[in-house]
Order: structure tokens, then C-alpha cells, then sequence
């Protein structure tokens, strides 16, 4: 049995499909302006009509003044882990340490093979992903005569840099058992989309990670776990797991804060709806958490509606209706 985890701050933030024909620098912004915490954008390059993401978070980080941002996921076959470590420690350099990473293997292997990337297999993809992370990480450190050969990447350097403003944390977009010890022995963070991950996936992966730090000799308190909300904000009754109204959405969210251990969420639904996760949800999760973590004294969270989370759907004390995962689109493999 792994031992608890140390309660981490509660962060929750946007994550934004790079639809190049939407105001995707006014959506940060007004992410900023709520007072997120995180801004996650999503790196499909092999798609049409996308922006490029490392492009758009420096845009984005040029109009806002203290949401962190991140790629969610980097697709790393399309990013030279080199370049990559470059382009975020210079964001963060200038925008005052505002720069976080995250990174993954691709979604989608045909696209990255037509748009000049290498096909790999889950187990060649996920050494790759593993030496990415070290090559990133000897970037970013203040040695001299640096130097790594790898079995998909080399690299060498009279010295590193830039360094970034602060300590990035690298975290993993992985779902895959393998993948999720890799993460446990690696990386600072886990980043899981609820449409591949719902709850009843979720615990067996936190777990699973735990055990793989431990056997690393790490902390499982030193991965932070985050969540990609793929559901849906909707006035009318629950269809479902993240497909009802805010108070639905509160008491899952605590439910996933209290008895999952998620310490930060990214909203990835219709960004229509982003007042109402910013200025509705997000403050309602925080103080119904607290309060759940001050003792039993303050009962259980009351989620008018709703039951427990569990078995991938929240269920409902009426009779349940069948949810599903959302239709979303995720770039975390």
C-alpha cells in the first residue's frame, strides 16, 4: 500500500484547441483575466487550420501577466526535444518563469508520418519520450560539454542554456500502463484527459504511477496529477459524467480533488463556457475542498443531484442515465 500524498494547492486552468480561426489569444487572456491558474494548449501540427503552439504561447504569454502556459501535450515526434527545450526556457526567461511543459508521444501516428515524423511502436515511443526528458532536462541544467547519445536522439553542446527563469516542471501526457511507469519514474507531472481517463481508470493509474515512484525512490507528492475536463457545461439535468450543470460539475470536481487526488484541472469544454467554469465552479470547488480536507466534522461534499464518482460516470440519486466519454478531441496520447 503506497502512502498518502501531501495535499497540493488546488490549480485549475483552460486548455484551448488551437483553431486557428478563433480569438485564441482574447480566450487566454480572459483565462487570465479569471484568475486561472494554468493555460494548456493543445499541439496538433499534422491538423489543418491549426496554429502552431509553441507560437501561440508566446503570443500568449506576451498578452497576459500571470497565468502559466504550457503545451498540452508537446507532440514530441514533431519536435526535436533540443529545440523544444530552447523555445520554453526562452518563454520563460521572458515572461518572468510563466512557462511550464508538457509532453507526449502523438495522438495520431498516420498524421505525424505524413507531416515528416517517425512512426514508432509503443515501446520505441516511449524510449523516445524517456530520453527526451533527460535530453530536456541536460539543456536546462548549468553544465559544460554536454553531451547525450541515445537510441533516437543525440546531442552535443559546449554548454547549455538558456536556463529558464525557474524549475520547468516536465509533465507527461501518458495513458498506457507502460507510459504511466515511465511518468512514476521521471517526470514532474501527470496529464490525463477525462475522455481516456474517467474516474474508473483514474485511480488505477495514480496508483500505478505511486507504485512506480516509489520503486524510482521518489516521492509519489513530487508528480503533480492534472485533468483535462472534456465534458460538457449544460443547464439541464446530468447525461453523465462532466455533462450537467455547474452544481453537477462542483461535486465532481471535489469528488476528484478529495477521494483522487487531482491537484489541478484544465477546462477543455466549449469556451462559451469558460465564465461559468472561472466564476462559478472554480471558486465553489475550492471552498467545498477545503473544507472536506479540514476533518469528517464538515460531512461529505452535497452535490444536490449527485452521488459518488464512480465507475466512470457520476451517479445520479435519481434513477442514473447512461453517460459516455466526451466526443472531445485530446492531444494527450
Amino acid at each position: 500500500m503506497t502512502p498518502p500524498r501531501p495535499r497540493r494547492p488546488l490549480r485549475f486552468g483552460l486548455c484551448l484547441a488551437p483553431d486557428a480561426s478563433a480569438p485564441l489569444v482574447r480566450a487566454a487572456q480572459e483565462a487570465d483575466r479569471y484568475g486561472l491558474d494554468l493555460l494548456g494548449i493543445r499541439d496538433q501540427p499534422y491538423r489543418r487550420d491549426t496554429a502552431d503552439a509553441l507560437a501561440l504561447m508566446a503570443a500568449v504569454l506576451a498578452g497576459t501577466s500571470r497565468i502559466r502556459v504550457l503545451p498540452a501535450v508537446a507532440c514530441l515526434p514533431l519536435r526535436p526535444p533540443a529545440a523544444l527545450a530552447k523555445a520554453i526556457a526562452t518563454m520563460d526567461r521572458l515572461s518572468g518563469g510563466r512557462a511550464e511543459l508538457g509532453l507526449g508521444t502523438g495522438m495520431e501516428p498516420g498524421g505525424v508520418e505524413a507531416y515528416g515524423g517517425p512512426r514508432l511502436d509503443g515501446a520505441a515511443s516511449r524510449r523516445a519520450l524517456e530520453e527526451a526528458v533527460q535530453l530536456i532536462r541536460l539543456h536546462w541544467s548549468d553544465q559544460n560539454g554536454l553531451r547525450f547519445a541515445g537510441e533516437h536522439y543525440r546531442f552535443a553542446a559546449a554548454q547549455a542554456g538558456p536556463a529558464p527563469a525557474h524549475q520547468i516542471g516536465i509533465w507527461l501526457g501518458v495513458t498506457g500502463p507502460r507510459g504511466l511507469d515511465l511518468a512514476g519514474r521521471v517526470a514532474d507531472g501527470w496529464i490525463a484527459p477525462s475522455s481516456l481517463v474517467p474516474p474508473k481508470r483514474l485511480a488505477d493509474g495514480q496508483r500505478r504511477i505511486d507504485e512506480a515512484a516509489l520503486r524510482a525512490g521518489r516521492g509519489p507528492g513530487e508528480i503533480r496529477r492534472v485533468y483535462v475536463l472534456e465534458g460538457h457545461l449544460d443547464g439541464r439535468e446530468s447525461r453523465g459524467f462532466l455533462h450537467g450543470p455547474p452544481r453537477q460539475w462542483i461535486y465532481e470536481l471535489t469528488e476528484l480533488a478529495v477521494g483522487h487526488g487531482v491537484d489541478s484541472f484544465l477546462y477543455g469544454g466549449d469556451p462559451e463556457q469558460l465564465p461559468v467554469f472561472a466564476l462559478e465552479i472554480v471558486p465553489a470547488v475550492r471552498e467545498q475542498v477545503t473544507r472536506e480536507r479540514a476533518g469528517p466534522a464538515q460531512g461529505p461534499a452535497q452535490g444536490p443531484a449527485q452521488g459518488p464518482v464512480q465507475g466512470g460516470e457520476a451517479r445520479p440519486e435519481a434513477p442514473p442515465q447512461p453517460g459516455r466519454p466526451s466526443p472531445h478531441g485530446t492531444s494527450v496520447p
